[in-house]
């Protein structure tokens, strides 16, 4: 759903936050804060995805008028991480509020020293803002700096493609579909089916977001951790969840119902405007992306239904101020704007990134929010009843590099490289080598 947000997220919501996150800061406030008084002031922001943050810019400028937004996006968490990574090692280049997501959180976490304690930017009056463990994840382990603002929780669903089901006899209503697949067993039943009447469309996108929804739902389910336990050492072949996982999406590749392709790569975004395929596992802030990427190709033609195996969650992020800023408190401000309930309410009707704050999913905005790209689904109902049993699940700091590795021995069995057989000992051996 891309409505325009409203205008109207006030001046006086913004003037709150400045002074909230300037309070116990010492030095000239005038001068950082980017006030009427003091010199213009440009901050920069570093995003990936599509974070929803077009129209909030707008709105901050406007009651900020010496203040001026430049954003820095890219496509996807991958392209993003090299950048962020040489950011923080050079200790140049970054943004002056930068996009944490879940899956780097714990390694900047470790380098906490790098970014500003926004408990000393007047944080702590924001804690109320934030479902209780979204807060925590933000804050270090021993409770003494916060280090990021939450922004989006991505509660699970599955998107798939009405005409294509239609074409192969399935069902297309949302509540009739979701019964097709109470587990991954019987998705994969639906998915060979389904091939079996549209040859020319592969089932899924690919491999990965399988991988990825699995592997965090049996997290949830079980011992609250995926690759590495909460001591931070690797359990990716001791951890009887992410081998489930792990088979799971090696069974879609076996049988040929990938299109052997990531999220928001390039080949990805083209095939959105094709029949390429008929599902993809889909957060919240994956419908962004398609309808972006799909255009009016793909309007009217995707829904949203439940994800097999129950709930689950997959990505959501923070922002945090890196200590490279010259603009320290109107960083700290504008984060805060940016992840305040009113910004997680205008994110959401920009890109339906399902808020962290429970004043937010609670706003008539949200709660009631229908998209008309996706054929009038009800986005709010649908993502509200599934945030609301989402499990945190504790990531280690090189989780993303073993999730990157395992992914590359997956896709690389479906492009007929590798052999089914020899793949989990691979990405045993992958895992451990991306650990180190």
């Amino acid at each position: 759903m891309r409505a325009i947000m409203r205008r109207g997220l006030g001046t006086a919501m913004a003037a709150v936050l400045v002074g909230a996150l300037a309070v116990g800061c010492g030095g000239d406030d005038k001068a950082d804060e980017g006030g009427a008084e003091s010199g213009p002031v440009e901050l920069t922001v570093d995003v990936f995805g599509e974070p929803g943050y077009d129209a909030l810019y707008k709105q901050y400028e406007q009651s900020h008028p010496n203040v001026k937004i430049k954003q820095r996006k890219v496509s996807s968490l991958d392209e993003y991480k090299p950048r962020i990574q040489q950011w923080m090692a050079t200790g140049s280049g970054a943004g002056d509020v930068v996009m944490l997501e879940e899956g780097i959180l714990p390694l900047y976490m470790r380098q906490r020293a790098k970014f500003l304690n926004l408990f000393d930017y007047g944080g702590r009056a924001l804690e109320k803002n934030f479902l209780p463990w979204k807060w925590q994840m933000g804050v270090s382990p021993d409770g003494g700096q916060l280090v990021g603002l939450g922004t989006d929780v991505g509660p699970l669903a599955m998107c798939y493609r009405t005409d294509l089901f239609k074409k192969a006899g399935l069902p297309t209503g949302r509540d009739e579909v979701g019964k097709l697949w109470p587990t991954w067993d019987e998705f994969l039943a639906t998915g060979q089916k389904f091939e079996s009447k549209v040859p020319g469309t592969k089932w899924l996108d690919g491999p990965t977001a399988v991988f990825r929804a699995t592997v965090l739902q049996n997290a949830g389910n079980g011992p609250g951790y995926s690759f590495f336990d909460k001591s931070d050492d690797l359990a990716y072949d001791t951890n009887p969840g992410v081998r489930q996982a792990f088979d799971t999406a090696l069974k879609f590749e076996q049988n040929k119902l990938t299109a052997d392709m990531s999220i928001f790569t390039p080949p990805w975004q083209t095939a959105l405007k094709r029949d390429s395929f008929a599902t993809v596992p889909c957060p919240s802030w994956m419908l962004g992306g398609i309808e972006d990427f799909s255009g009016s190709y793909g309007k009217g033609k995707w829904d949203v239904a439940t994800t097999p195996g129950g709930s689950g969650y997959w990505g959501g992020s923070w922002l945090a101020v890196p200590k490279q800023t010259k603009h320290a408190k109107a960083a700290a401000a504008l984060a805060a704007f940016l992840t305040s309930p009113e910004g997680q309410v205008g994110a959401f009707k920009e890109k339906n990134v399902f808020p962290s704050s429970p004043q937010a999913a609670q706003d008539p905005a949200v709660a009631g929010a229908k998209s008309a790209y996706f054929n009038d689904a009800p986005i709010g109902q649908i993502f509200g009843r599934l945030v609301s049993a989402v499990k945190p699940v504790h990531l280690g700091p090189k989780n993303e590099d073993v999730r990157a590795a395992v992914e590359n021995v997956l896709i690389s069995v479906g492009q007929g490289r590798r052999k089914p057989a020899d793949a989990w000992s691979t990405s045993v051996e992958e895992a451990k080598k991306a650990a180190r």
